[in-house]
């Protein structure tokens, strides 16, 4: 709805448009109308837009955030921050920043010199954000990577939210004393391994093509719990209570060699990935006739919220926020 180098400005009214530096007032005017037609939904006079005035610009001082990554044209994290800000009654700026690896870490210290509040981090830049953070949160250290950096007194301070405020507060599932099956062993399954032995599941099993990362990276959490690394031939005994797919190779139609064996009645299948359609791992486990498959649109959401919760001192409610995203993209 706005253009991808725009600064959007959050507030309980809805958009605030506002020009830096490089974004022309031809070509702010311009676009003008576009905006106008956008907002011109529901009653009479429910929405408007103009442009503002020098003064007025520099009378909005907005707190600053974004999400930082390449390419990030496809983010919908202004949509769900844009809905956090207005439901919280916060006054923020959420722009998206695309930004080549090359750039990443002077961009990111110019923007908190600038006076930024915080920024989402997405790929590739997870691990590059550690690096910029003054101090990490126990679950970033041992995630070696971060997804949100925000300012404090003494610096920047990294931390790697988290999916498990989906699968326990919005799915309902219980992970103490459970096996749970995660597949894959990249940066994604390291993202989520902390959260999860936190809840102190039976096991956690990574479960990889090339055996010797999956061992590798339990190794790397057995201080936090029962976690072994294994090869997909490995895979045998009773099966799991959830699984977890950490790859993207469902979203190709490329599945992982799983023995039937790991998918029972009762087992909760979870794929990160999330899509307008199902993903071929949940259409796989459909079929084996698991409990529940579900893509990873609520980790999308609660992870935002996490992020607002860290930026701004309050946890903004989700499932609105959630049921709007799904319909905005027409996910089944």
């Amino acid at each position: 709805m706005y253009p991808r180098d725009s600064r959007v400005g959050l507030n309980g009214s809805g958009l605030l448009i506002a020009n830096p530096p490089y974004f022309t007032l031809e070509r702010l005017q311009a676009w003008l109308p576009e905006l106008k037609s956008c907002l011109a939904v529901g009653p009479a006079g429910g929405a408007s837009a103009r442009m503002l005035s020098q003064s007025e610009l520099m009378g909005t001082a907005l707190d600053q955030y974004g999400v930082i990554g390449h390419p990030v044209g496809h983010s919908l994290s202004p949509f769900i921050h844009g809905m956090f800000a207005r439901d919280c009654g916060q006054n923020i700026s959420y722009r998206l920043y695309d930004v080549a690896a090359a750039e990443f870490h002077e961009r990111v210290r110019a923007f908190f010199a600038q006076g930024g509040r915080g920024l989402n981090v997405t790929l590739p830049h997870k691990i590059r954000g550690m690096e910029v953070a003054h101090e990490l949160t126990p679950r970033a250290a041992h995630a070696a990577a971060v997804n949100t950096l925000a300012v404090r007194a003494d610096g920047i301070l990294g931390d790697n939210t988290d999916l498990v405020h989906d699968l326990c507060d919005n799915l309902g599932l219980v992970i103490t004393h459970r096996r749970v099956l995660v597949v894959g062993a990249g940066g994604a399954t390291r993202g989520i391994l902390g959260p999860l032995l936190g809840l102190a599941p039976k096991v956690v099993v990574i479960a990889n093509r090339t055996p010797q990362r999956a061992e590798d990276l339990a190794a790397a959490f057995a201080d936090l719990g029962a976690i072994q690394g294994v090869g997909f031939g490995q895979l045998e005994g009773a099966p799991f209570e959830l699984i977890v797919n950490a790859t993207s190779a469902s979203l190709t139609g490329v599945l992982p060699p799983f023995p039937p064996s790991v998918i029972a009645p009762h087992t909760v299948c979870y794929d990160l990935a999330y899509g307008k359609s199902s993903t071929a791992f949940l259409e796989w486990a459909t079929r084996q006739g698991c409990a529940r498959a579900l893509q990873g649109w609520g980790m999308l959401v609660e992870q935002a919220a996490e992020s607002f919760r860290l930026w701004r001192g309050v946890r903004p409610a989700t499932r609105k926020v959630l049921a709007a995203l799904k319909e905005r993209s027409g996910s089944t």
